[in-house]
């Protein structure tokens, strides 16, 4: 509400675009709107721009919304209640109505009165020796905490190879168990039983896959056999 330049408008339509979100509500904009400044900075999110919504009073602007949340740091002249970014973010996920979040300008904030139409604060955890936030990190703050709930399209997670059979990975011990033997490596005898049970958590607790149990099992065969003549 009242924001005060075109350059932040567009920075917070770039933030909300980042995390899924289009629909901007414009309160009483200093230097009207549209604003030749916002699309720059803005960096594509046209659409946000193109679909802003514009209002006289927040009443007006959230005259459809089930849920307001006030963006703003805890306020000692009003009792409400005041709650972190992550249950705000399950508020409106579990919310069936329409949800907004209430910024101010960039100046002072919100006001005290604008404060008071919404139904909570929210506030982000923030060092209290430098209480710093522009507008779009606000804006892109929450919209991130609200996106964690959503189902924004995320890059595909590759494929995990299968985990190997624990027969393999006890042929794969017992394979560096000889060669170990073999090299001496156990010493002292007292120590011999711990030092095992040492190797085997280190190659069953990683989750190796066939391919990855053959490739070390090669490796241990290349190192235990003379060297070929190349």
């Amino acid at each position: 509400m009242r924001p005060q330049l075109g350059q932040n408008i567009g920075k917070a339509a770039r933030a909300m675009l980042n995390f899924g979100l289009t629909e901007m509500r414009l309160v009483a904009p200093r230097d009207g709107w549209p604003n030749p400044d916002a699309g720059p900075s803005a960096s594509g999110a046209n659409i946000v721009l193109e679909q802003a919504e514009l209002f006289d009073t927040v009443e007006a602007a959230i005259a459809d919304c089930s849920t307001v949340y006030a963006s703003t740091v805890r306020r000692r002249d009003l009792v409400m209640p005041v709650v972190t970014p992550e249950l705000m973010a399950e508020g409106i996920a579990s919310d069936s109505g329409r949800s907004a979040i209430l910024f101010g300008p960039e100046r002072s904030g919100l006001e005290t009165d604008d404060v008071a139409l919404a139904n909570a604060i929210v506030t982000v955890p923030i060092n209290p020796e430098f209480g710093s936030l522009n507008l779009a990190q606000a804006v892109i703050l929450l919209a991130y905490e609200w996106s964690k709930r959503s189902a924004l399209a995320v890059p595909p997670a590759k494929e995990l190879e299968p985990v190997a059979p624990h027969g393999e990975l006890e042929g794969l011990i017992e394979q560096l168990d000889e060669a170990l033997v073999e090299r001496g490596y156990f010493h002292p005898p007292s120590r011999t039983q711990a030092t095992r049970n040492t190797i085997r958590t280190i190659f069953t607790k990683t989750g190796w896959s066939s391919r990855e149990v053959k490739a070390v099992r090669g490796i241990l065969r290349a190192l235990v056999s003379p060297a070929r003549k190349r």
